[in-house]
């Protein structure tokens, strides 16, 4: 590369559920159900089964990152 550059990566020191909560503190409840209707984490491109987290498989790990995470943010 003929130049510098910096990676940005604000989510990378935040969990699942941090990052619930700052989607929550920036858009409400509307960015959520954006997010839980049209991201996709599902190691296995499931978009058969709707969770309350979000579209998945339900089993691979990134569903079940999700998920937890989910279930954290809610429960704060």
């Amino acid at each position: 590369m003929g130049r510098d550059f910096e990676l940005h990566t604000p989510l990378m020191w935040r969990d699942k559920a941090q990052t619930w909560a700052l989607a929550h503190e920036l858009g409400g409840e509307a960015l959520v159900d954006l997010i839980v209707q049209h991201s996709h984490t599902c190691y296995l491109g499931e978009r058969g089964a709707l969770h309350d987290w979000g579209y998945g498989c339900g089993e691979c790990p990134a569903c079940r990152l999700r998920a937890a995470g989910w279930e954290k943010y809610k429960a704060a």
